[in-house]
């Protein structure tokens, strides 16, 4: 049994790495300033601000992995980087591994770029990826006693592109994943089992990757 906490584990992607990892047997911690609308049975809930390093440090005590599931929306959108480089500092040194979920903006478009980030971005959304962006650049800074690994979901993800869980997604490595049709997409479900099965597997360690179909 692998013990995993979820920093923003009430979330879009949070709350489906919560489900995902406690069907596989894994003991689950999730933290969220929120209380849990519909709570994953299994899990175990904290309701306290990731943005307090301090107060939910605790947590992270025995853990093999914390994931990074904060989303830099709203009042939040200043805070995230400033809370991550702080939790970074907390496991530095440990056995404990940090994932943390980025955005598609991030991801290149093509073996050694540009970014999709560099194409036709819609500008309504520059300011949540280039959060995600800066996070990316920031662990890639860090030492080599944090053992970290960044994951870019496909391009349509969220729960507007709900989908189904199915089991199965494609790693395009820096590359966005998209499938024949040059569709970007991937659900809720499986983004989750692709983060579980790299906390499980360890393929990725201080490097990013992308998922999609």
């Amino acid at each position: 049994m692998t013990r995993i906490v979820v920093l923003g584990g009430t979330g879009y992607a949070g709350r489906h790495i919560v489900a995902e990892a406690v069907a596989r047997g894994h003991a689950v911690i999730a933290v969220s300033r929120s209380e849990p609308g519909d709570p994953v049975a299994g899990a175990a809930y904290v309701q306290r601000s990731a943005l307090d390093v301090d107060a939910i440090a605790e947590t992270f005590e025995g853990a093999d992995a914390v994931v990074w599931a904060l989303s830099p929306r709203g009042d939040m959108e200043d805070k995230v980087l400033g809370a991550l480089r702080l939790v970074a500092a907390r496991l530095a040194g440990t056995e404990t591994r940090l994932g943390v979920i980025g955005g598609a903006g991030g991801s290149l478009v093509a073996p050694g770029g540009p970014r999709l980030f560099d194409q036709d971005f819609p500008e309504e959304y520059k300011a949540e990826a280039q959060v995600g962006i800066d996070s990316l650049a920031f662990l890639q800074s860090t030492d080599a006693d944090l053992d970290w690994f960044f994951v870019h979901p496909a391009e349509e993800f969220g729960p507007w592109a709900e989908g189904e869980r199915t089991g199965h997604y494609r790693d395009g490595g820096d590359v966005i994943v998209r499938d024949a049709d040059g569709k970007s997409w991937i659900s809720g479900a499986d983004f989750a089992v692709a983060m579980v099965d790299e906390i499980e597997q360890g393929d990725h360690h201080r490097e990013r990757f992308t998922v999609g179909y």
